[in-house]
């Protein structure tokens, strides 16, 4: 009698441990995504050269402080930032859309506050001055299965920090097509000159003719983007494989061949 009563009170002990030991489990991960890491993948091209579709790679959470976004949810506990520090010019991060303030995003951050930032015949300005670039012949592009021959670059950026940016002309403006209407259509390759606000930073993508970033103010577009926004800094890539809208994704047995092995553990810059 003693025998058949200890052994489902010993069973029960099992399942109390089980469920102690998932609930730590899940604890412990939500507090390293919240606190200090949390993966992302890369679903379109509009980082490419330097982020390529089918990326994955961890944030830094750490990197700006902390905000309402960094948390799962975003819940509203406070405004503002606490441990805040301001991302440096050339980072890549991810924030929160500013136009829904739930779909993340990733760009590099050009302009800080105070910053005037303004695009010449496709060529950056920072304050003023030319942010050089040098050419570095071509790259193809492969986005959603089209592949793009774009003119690759090394642009410096105020402080020198180097990174690779795309181009699908030398920087020609649109505005030079006979057909171009200024009241309907937005010239990204000649932009006005952006003051960034307080409290604010201005981000764009390496492929500069197909990102929709802070030169776009209109409603679709990004815009000044809140440091309040800012989820953290793109670090490294922990995986990378090809991805294609044709593929069949039961085919398993192509699964090796399509791993992009050399992006493995490459940090981001």
């Amino acid at each position: 009698m003693a025998t058949s009563k200890a052994a489902p009170k010993r069973q029960q002990g099992v399942w109390a441990e089980n469920i102690k030991t998932i609930v730590y489990a899940v604890l412990i991960a939500v507090g390293v995504r919240t606190v200090m890491f949390e993966p992302f993948n890369i679903p379109s091209g509009s980082m490419i050269p330097t982020l390529l579709v089918g990326d994955y790679l961890f944030v830094s959470k750490y990197s700006y402080g902390y905000s309402k976004y960094s948390m799962p949810l975003s819940p509203p506990l406070f405004h503002g930032r606490i441990f805040g520090a301001l991302p440096k010019r050339g980072d890549v991060a991810v924030f929160k859309w500013p136009r829904d303030n739930s779909t993340d995003y990733i760009k590099r951050i050009i302009g800080l506050p105070g910053d005037r930032i303004q695009v010449k015949q496709g060529q950056l300005y920072v304050n003023g001055e030319l942010a050089p670039r040098a050419a570095e012949g071509v790259f193809t592009a492969k986005d959603q299965g089209i592949r793009t021959e774009l003119r690759r670059y090394q642009e410096t950026l105020p402080g020198g920090v180097k990174h690779d940016i795309l181009k699908a002309t030398d920087g020609a403006s649109n505005a030079q097509r006979s057909d171009f209407d200024p009241a309907r259509e937005f010239d990204a390759n000649n932009t006005v000159e952006y003051t960034v606000p307080p409290d604010h930073v201005f981000a764009m993508g390496d492929n500069r003719d197909m990102s929709s970033d802070s030169r776009f103010m209109n409603s679709s577009g990004v815009g000044f983007v809140p440091v309040e926004n800012l989820v953290g800094r793109a670090e490294i890539l922990f995986f990378s494989i090809e991805s294609d809208p044709n593929d069949n994704w039961w085919a398993f047995w192509e699964w090796p061949f399509k791993i992009r092995y050399s992006r493995i553990l490459k940090f981001i810059h």
